[in-house]
């Protein structure tokens, strides 16, 4: 089995067609908040544009609750992972996101997974599962800078290596190093990330349970797979 590792939209789409399973990697937040909805058994639909008009009708066609920006106060389920522990089983989220959902979107029905510090190990079970000794291609999304161009985010950096360490495979140079960065922060993970460019822009905007909640590693046993459109926990 061989992992190959590159980051953001375009990395995805250079990698995705050799791929027998990809693994999206956007800890703060989409991964995350995947994780949270789809460990209580609900199903995330994502949506990979940021117009909320186009994402209320889609909502509306599947009959699904709508997850708004994470700054709007008014909104019952947001980017923000917190609030979507009030989701219960069986219900269906559309979820828009800049990074994750976008990523998600451009891998044309490619076997994928959403994958973050919460569910690593559960990630990596079920990527081997799936790629029967081929290829696994480990995409961390990165966030954006102000002119769109892609930010690599030590959060993913590391998300992606805790996937990677529990993986039974030949890791590309580059998979080499997000593993090795991941080994590296481990012993003061919660630190670093709550540190980070990415972990102190949401403290400063006042969610510091958002990052409370990314930076838990190995505390989630779902590992949730695309199918039709939506993730579910396996």
């Amino acid at each position: 089995m061989h992992v190959y590792l590159e980051w953001g939209l375009k990395g995805a789409k250079a990698l995705a067609a050799d791929a027998d399973v990809c693994v999206v990697v956007d800890v703060m937040s989409f991964s995350t908040c995947v994780d949270v909805a789809t460990g209580r058994g609900a199903v995330v639909a994502p949506f990979h544009t940021k117009d909320q008009a186009a994402a209320a009708a889609h909502a509306q066609k599947l009959g699904a609750h709508l997850a708004g920006p994470r700054s709007d106060a008014a909104a019952r389920f947001t980017l923000s992972p917190p609030t979507l522990e009030k989701l219960g089983p069986g219900k269906v989220l559309v979820l828009p996101s800049p990074n994750g959902s976008t990523i998600t979107a451009a891998l044309n029905d490619k076997p994928t997974l959403a994958g973050c510090l919460r569910n690593a190990h559960a990630v990596a079970n079920r990527a081997t599962e799936i790629a029967g000794g081929g290829i696994i291609a480990v995409i961390p999304a990165g966030e954006r800078w102000p002119d769109d161009s892609l930010r690599p985010a030590i959060e993913d950096l590391v998300g992606a290596g805790a996937i990677l360490s529990a993986l039974d495979a030949k890791l590309s140079p580059e998979a080499e190093i997000a593993k090795g960065a991941f080994l590296h922060a481990e012993p003061q993970l919660s630190a670093l990330l709550h540190g980070s460019v990415s972990g102190q822009e949401l403290i400063q905007m006042g969610f510091h349970q958002d990052v409370a909640t990314a930076v838990m590693f190995n505390v989630s046993s779902a590992a949730p797979v695309l199918e039709n459109g939506v993730y579910s926990a396996s």
